[in-house]
């Protein structure tokens, strides 16, 4: 049984860059979104991502529940206990679906509440992102094998500017709320960003803070939480209080990712809980 955490989170990184080849498969060919019940865009890219997925978990790590967007959007949620897999097959379907870039496949485990280890793999950027117990970024194509990375470098958040943050916001979903927050900030720069890659940026050192108060799922942020916290960050919910997994719905609520825990009384003006 693979238990450790680094291996678990470049297991994660080889089935991600895997399932790209058949999201890439359809970003190069004419396509078109259906709509989920939901109202949420679901392509062909999607379902064909999530089989590639599941079958390698079932596979690798077949004593560990797993909760995918694209079954739960039809239905199918196991029961999980402490330890689960989130599976987000096609993040960013929106930028998918009009030929940017800033998509990814995101596959993330929680154990007790905290997100352990998990991947983001940005096929048309050619990017990976691990994190475990550290926390690392290589660049490889779809299908390749991770020992194959031209480039595999550790990263990790940087140390909070005495000035202005650089906080990163959603370039496809922005709201009302994340707005009034981001507002309250001291900020040098604000930086647009599609799908989980926000998180990317932060664990990177290129932002301080990523915000977000409109409505995601726990699939859509456990891998780049586990990423973060491998790099020295936090996600903290969105009073900054500690976030928690396996909430009602698989909703993730408001939440605030911070580069440095430190930064905790400057956005919330008490220390961490």
């Amino acid at each position: 049984m693979v238990t450790d955490r680094d291996e678990i989170a470049r297991m994660f990184g080889q089935i991600a860059v895997n399932a790209a080849v058949p999201i890439m498969g359809f970003f190069n060919s004419a396509g078109s979104a259906r709509h989920k019940s939901d109202g949420s865009p679901v392509t062909d890219a999607d379902l064909a991502s999530e089989k590639v997925i599941l079958a390698a978990l079932a596979a690798e790590l077949p004593h560990i529940p797993v909760v995918s967007e694209e079954e739960a959007s039809e239905g199918i949620v196991r029961d999980v206990g402490n330890r689960f897999i989130l599976v987000d097959p096609l993040d960013g379907t929106r930028e998918f679906v009009h030929r940017r870039n800033e998509f990814a496949v995101n596959i993330g485990l929680i154990d007790n509440g905290v997100a352990v280890a998990g991947a983001i793999y940005a096929p048309a950027l050619g990017q990976l992102w691990i994190g475990g117990t550290r926390a690392y970024s290589l660049s490889l194509m779809p299908g390749e094998k991770l020992g194959d990375a031209r480039d595999s470098r550790r990263i990790a958040t940087r140390t909070p500017p005495q000035g202005g943050l650089h906080v990163v916001a959603s370039r496809s979903h922005p709201d009302r709320q994340t707005g009034e927050f981001i507002d309250r900030l001291e900020v040098e720069d604000r930086i647009s960003a599609g799908s989980s890659l926000k998180f990317c940026l932060v664990a990177e050192g290129r932002a301080d803070v990523y915000p977000r108060f409109g409505p995601t799922m726990e699939w859509d942020v456990a891998a780049g939480d586990a990423i973060l916290r491998a790099a020295g960050g936090v996600m903290v919910a969105g009073g900054g209080e500690p976030f928690q997994y396996a909430k009602a719905g698989f909703k993730t609520g408001p939440f605030v990712a911070l580069g440095d825990p430190s930064l905790h009384g400057r956005v919330f003006g008490a220390n961490p809980a």
